[in-house]
C-alpha cells in the first residue's frame, strides 16, 4: 500500500494487526513497514492467508474489514493486489 501521508502507514498497520483477534477467517497476518523510502517504495505491506476462497470472500465482507477499509482507502495512493494458491 502506498499512502498520501507515510505517517498513515504506521495507524493502518497498527489498525490491521487487530484483524488477527476479530476476523476468525484469517488463518494468518503479516504485516511490514517500508524501511528505505525509494521513491519506488510503497509503505505498508500486508499478506494474509485463509483456507478457501470462501473465507478470503468472508474477511472481505467482516464488518471489521469494512470499518478499516473505510479509513483505508481515502488515504491510499494506490494499492497492489496478488491473489494465488499455494
Amino acid at each position: 500500500m502506498k499512502f498520501h501521508e507515510r505517517g498513515d502507514a504506521q495507524q493502518a498497520a497498527k489498525l490491521l494487526t487487530g484483524l488477527r483477534s476479530t476476523v476468525p477467517e484469517i488463518r494468518s497476518l503479516t504485516l511490514a513497514l517500508d524501511e528505505l523510502d525509494t521513491p519506488v517504495s510503497y509503505h505498508l505491506f500486508m499478506m494474509t492467508t485463509h483456507n478457501s476462497e470462501s473465507e478470503l470472500a468472508a474477511y472481505q465482507r467482516h464488518p471489521a474489514h469494512r470499518e478499516i477499509a473505510e479509513w483505508l482507502i481515502p488515504r491510499l495512493v494506490s494499492r497492489a493486489v496478488v491473489d494465488y494458491r499455494e
